[in-house]
């Protein structure tokens, strides 16, 4: 039987949104998270247009928990220079859609904002990053602390227990070496492959659900044109580059022609051959 699986992401819009397959996304969380995760539903948000051009470059995925809990999985396969905000943003916007008007703010359960992205955010040599946020005094330098009646009342531990939990995932810094459960699912995401000697939580409903051969007829033709987007896309992005290097290369060529120097040095300084940089001299003395 093909070992072949479909993307996550992918698999995020066509499939993970059914209540028979919501086994999956419990294990990545539970794997995540470090505690079970039960869900109950699905909730639509606008990052999910449904049309047939969609290129599932962003795409995310909202769960109800057991516990009332919401959490947002958000997969990125574009950089953007403000993902940061926009991570602030959404969270942001998902406490005011669901908390009804007249509603008591303390009726807000625990938000998880889970982002996986395919490019490079921020830096940082690691692959998971977990948010942790504290109020410390400006002048004591002390963590203010909840009461005994808010830690009871709901069910925390500090004050920081209250506000939205972020994780990042960033998927290009894996070494695909699987060490424990969460790597075997970083793994996955990375490479659309669970090997037989996997355990985490999940892989084995995906490792039996995503094989592309199980998708219809209609679903493998929405597939193969995804993967084709992605092939072209990332043809455009490798051309771009090294345009964008040819281009620097000339400007420091002619930027050395200008200072006299001979066309081996230049050749070795900026990559370019020994024939473009007498075009670029022609092309200077015209």
């Amino acid at each position: 039987m093909s070992n072949k699986l479909i993307r996550f992401d992918w698999a995020m819009k066509k499939m993970l949104r059914h209540k028979a397959n919501f086994e999956i996304l419990e294990g990545l969380l539970s794997e995540l998270l470090l505690f079970d995760v039960t869900i109950v539903a699905i909730l639509e948000s606008e990052g999910n247009p449904q049309v047939e051009y969609d290129k599932y470059n962003r795409v995310d995925i909202l769960v109800k928990s057991q516990s009332d809990e919401l959490m947002l999985i958000e997969v990125q396969n574009d950089s953007e220079v403000d993902y940061f905000q926009r991570m602030l943003y959404g969270v942001s916007k998902l406490v005011t859609e669901y908390i009804k008007e007249g509603e008591q703010y303390g009726t807000i359960k625990k938000i998880y904002s889970i982002h996986i992205v395919y490019f490079s955010l921020g830096q940082g040599k690691d692959y998971v990053y977990e948010y942790k946020g504290d109020f410390i005094g400006l002048h004591k330098k002390d963590v203010l602390q909840a009461t005994p009646f808010q830690k009871k009342a709901y069910a925390i531990a500090k004050i920081a227990d209250i506000f939205p939990k972020y994780y990042i995932l960033k998927i290009n810094n894996f070494n695909d070496i699987a060490k424990d459960t969460l790597d075997e699912w970083i793994y996955f995401l990375k490479n659309s492959e669970v090997k037989d000697s996997f355990r985490a939580k999940g892989l084995d409903k995906a490792k039996e659900k995503m094989r592309y051969e199980n998708l219809t007829p209609e679903d493998k033709k929405m597939y193969q044109r995804y993967q084709e987007n992605k092939r072209i896309e990332i043809a455009v992005e490798y051309t771009a580059k090294i345009e964008a290097e040819q281009r620097k290369s000339v400007e420091i060529a002619k930027n050395l022609i200008a200072l006299g120097l001979d066309n081996a040095t230049i050749a070795k300084g900026t990559g370019l051959t020994l024939e473009q940089i007498e075009e670029l001299k022609t092309e200077t003395k015209e």
